[in-house]
């Protein structure tokens, strides 16, 4: 299996890059990190995004909502920047941070470990949860081949974080009926604005 590294579309990285230098985008809480950097902040890691809601435990009914850009200042992972994709190409939505971050990096590096015994393609994507708060690493076969998921920590209960697992047996438990109701996904942000209002012309 060969990890494929996806290349996000221009305007995702567009986004990414006008909210890193937007005073609105970095006042955000979990932009913290960013706002005195010890260095250049550079996206990298770039994985499509895809939400998985509902009673159905069916990969095929996942539908992607965007990109997800590990921000790194020098060498550290000091946050995550999420754009959505609309008509006209991908929005600036939030930052994130906490123990998603280097729990991504630690499945791709297992991911890469894994796939470098054998010759069968598969491409990294997030796979998110928002009835049960998880995310896993989706190693997808275009191949036709069997899909893996890698649960990220904090993992659910009864989810083992950081091992692949076939997506037929460890579906079932992430896409499992939530007790409580999940909050709304942050409304994407409109650069140049404030709280997602666009501010009159020349107020800038």
């Amino acid at each position: 299996m060969t990890l494929q590294t996806p290349q996000p579309p221009p305007s995702a990285l567009r986004a990414v890059l006008a909210a890193l230098d937007s005073e609105t985008a970095l006042r955000q809480p979990a932009a913290a990190a960013l706002r005195h950097p010890t260095g250049p902040l550079l996206p990298a890691h770039p994985l499509a995004v895809h939400v998985l809601e509902g009673p159905r435990a069916d990969l095929a009914a996942a539908r992607r909502t965007g990109w997800r850009f590990l921000i790194k200042d020098g060498t550290e992972v000091a946050a995550a920047a999420e754009v959505v994709q609309g008509a006209e190409g991908h929005t600036f939505s939030h930052f994130t941070a906490g123990p998603y971050l280097d729990s991504t990096l630690r499945a791709l590096r297992e991911a890469w470990q894994l796939t470098q015994s054998t010759r069968t393609r598969c491409q990294p994507r997030l796979l998110t949860f928002p009835g049960q708060y998880a995310t896993a690493l989706w190693l997808h076969s275009p191949d036709g081949g069997a899909d893996l998921l890698i649960p990220l920590a904090p993992a659910p209960m009864g989810v083992t974080a950081h091992r692949a697992h076939p997506a037929a047996e460890v579906l079932p438990l992430l896409a499992r009926t939530p007790v409580a109701r999940p909050q709304a996904a942050p409304r994407p942000l409109l650069l140049g604005t404030t709280d997602g209002a666009r501010l009159p012309s020349g107020a800038l």
